[in-house]
């Protein structure tokens, strides 16, 4: 039997242990030690920088407190670092450079902060002094409380504060839900997003599917029963933007369990689970569909923990999968529909033209194409190091048909 990760410490002497939880897929610090209300943030952040791990045994607030300040001195240069940086002359980045330095800037981030460890009972509560009470997070996160098998026995575990953060922050979100105009007038618009499902806060993209012109073919025989794939359905909206479109029946596919239950759960409650059938499915479901409905990640690079898979596709593996297998999926007039940002380009981590051959060595051909500006908040972030990328960004809707030989 395989034992879950466990955290090891020395506690009064004595050898302790606990279940280890990590979203990011993180192994459990090798060296820790307790922390609580007098450890100054300065001995905290230097600890943390060397990898060892503060298992937090004071009061829960000052938990909070101590993640901040640490935040602000990872954020905040050195004095000297910022003096010799003042002096240098400015060298212009490639946009590929800035990603990849940012990328690594936030891997660091993450390490460093993610040594703040919580501890957990075994019914998901936190022992420690004015602790919220974030069993329903963690449950809707790690699942019902059930027996894990570890070295203890008894069930008690230990995430890190950050995990704890975003856990409650998904609860919270969970809770209000995301409104979404394509859907109608509110209240029964909402999307509710689970922990660990992209969250569709960007609405271009879903404006794009809900404006988009239905194929020709299909328009024109507006009676017949129209069928619709939704590859990678995540929180599940796109199904019901189609739904509310007048598709007759979506097959909405996805791989990750979260999301497959958030799916189930946002169209069951926006009353469309009848005409959509989640099915768990690497891409495609068997069949052809008259039309097929694909928003991949947009960013060829490799994800650091399981929620940037949402962002993150590496090698272009969804992007390249979904075109290579559209051709005998689409049934005849029918139309694929690809919802890609071209932020990837403005990184130079892919180029247009590698783009277009894609589509071409996959048998297709485009048929049009529908444009629309981001305005979320980043877009008028000058501080951010990818403000130039974010600003010149443009999402767009591919419509795709098979070439004609």
């Amino acid at each position: 039997m395989t034992l879950a990760p466990t955290l090891h410490w020395t506690e009064s002497g004595q050898p302790c242990s606990a279940l280890w939880r990590s979203e990011r897929g993180a192994t459990p610090p090798k060296r820790v030690v307790l922390a609580d209300d007098t450890m100054t943030a300065d001995a905290a952040y230097h600890l943390a920088c060397e990898g060892t791990g503060l298992l937090w045994r004071g009061d829960f607030h000052n938990a909070r407190q101590l993640l901040q300040a640490m935040a602000r001195r990872i954020d905040k240069p050195p004095a000297r670092k910022a003096r010799k940086s003042a002096g240098a002359p400015v060298v212009a980045k490639a946009p590929i450079d800035l990603f990849n330095q940012h990328r690594q800037a936030q891997a660091q981030r993450a390490r460093v902060l993610g040594m703040v460890l919580i501890p957990f009972n075994a019914d998901y509560s936190i022992p420690l002094r004015r602790a919220p009470d974030a069993k329903a997070a963690c449950t809707e996160a790690w699942g019902r409380v059930r027996a894990l098998t570890d070295d203890t026995g008894d069930g008690s575990s230990v995430s890190t504060l950050r995990d704890l953060m975003g856990m409650i922050s998904a609860h919270e979100w969970r809770k209000k839900g995301v409104e979404i105009a394509a859907l109608g007038e509110p209240p029964h618009n909402r999307i509710h997003p689970h922990y660990g499902v992209f969250s569709p806060v960007r609405g271009e993209y879903i404006d794009l599917v809900a404006t988009a012109p239905l194929p020709a073919k299909l328009a024109a025989h507006a009676t017949a029963p129209l069928v619709a794939f939704d590859i990678g359905t995540g929180t599940g909206v796109l199904s019901a933007v189609l739904v509310r479109r007048g598709i007759t029946r979506v097959v909405a596919t996805e791989l990750d369990s979260r999301a497959l239950a958030c799916a189930m759960a946002n169209l069951k409650q926006l009353g469309v689970l009848e005409q959509v059938n989640v099915v768990r499915a690497d891409l495609f479901p068997e069949g052809r569909a008259s039309l097929v409905v694909c928003n991949p990640p947009w960013l060829p690079a490799r994800p650091s923990s399981p929620i940037e898979h949402a962002v993150y596709d590496e090698g272009s593996r969804m992007l390249l999968g979904f075109l290579a297998g559209l051709a005998t999926h689409l049934a005849p007039g029918g139309e694929g529909w690809l919802i890609l940002s071209d932020f990837a380009e403005h990184l130079g981590l892919r180029t247009r033209a590698e783009l277009l051959a894609a589509i071409e060595q996959a048998g297709l051909t485009v048929l049009g194409r529908m444009d629309a500006k981001p305005v979320h908040g980043k877009v008028a972030d000058t501080s951010d190091p990818l403000h130039a990328a974010r600003a010149a960004e443009t999402t767009s809707l591919w419509r795709l048909g098979v070439a004609v030989p």
